[in-house]
């Protein structure tokens, strides 16, 4: 099996759940995904560092850093910068991937900086979250590190939960960089039926 097969099996086992949920954008939904149960999974994590490495290989994507709002993000960048340090181990030549990490307003402290982090003006970059609904966290994630002068080459999400809005509202946002997503939630349902099915 491959990262992103191997992480897919996880999600719908520890991060899925059928119910009545309400939604950060208000709405109601008939099942809930937290990924942040798998991406602070020891196991977890290591395979979403991986699979977005090989997502991003696989796209031809070109970066220096992965970073993302804080807090779906904070495992998701750790993980994929600590998997491009193992690569780059093995596999001479591979790039290393650093990290930052936007929060959601400038601290009122010390350096008074809104990104954490990585942070070069003129650097490509990916911007990474967990679950894409209406996609208003990426959105501000990308338009937090171009004010930085940072450059977006694509938005990566592990879970698309395919709502009207939020992949049209991240890709005009983003500006031609591509939109790519590990799995749907569709897939990450009838993973979750299939696991129910066997047991």
């Amino acid at each position: 099996m491959t990262h992103a097969q191997q992480l897919l099996s996880l999600l719908a086992r520890t991060s899925f759940r059928l119910g009545e949920f309400k939604l950060s954008s208000g709405g109601t939904s008939d099942y809930y995904i937290d990924c942040r149960t798998t991406t602070l999974h020891a196991e977890g994590g290591r395979l979403t560092g991986h699979a977005i490495l090989e997502l991003l290989e696989a796209n031809g994507i070109e970066a220096e850093a992965v970073g993302g709002m804080t807090l779906g993000a904070d495992p998701i960048v750790s993980n994929v910068a600590t998997a491009s340090a193992w690569r780059a181990i093995s596999r001479a030549g591979a790039p290393l991937l650093h990290g930052f990490l936007v929060r959601k307003a400038e601290k009122a402290h010390g350096t008074g900086r809104r990104i954490e982090g990585f942070c070069r003006e003129g650097a490509p970059v990916v911007i990474v979250d967990d679950v894409c609904t209406t996609g208003a966290s990426t959105i501000a994630a990308i338009e937090a590190a171009r004010e930085a002068g940072m450059k977006i080459t694509a938005v990566v999400c592990i879970v698309e939960r395919e709502e009207a809005n939020g992949r049209p509202a991240v890709e005009a946002v983003a500006q031609g960089a591509p939109f790519l997503r590990l799995f749907t939630a569709v897939q990450v349902r009838a993973e979750h039926v299939a696991q129910l099915a066997k047991n």
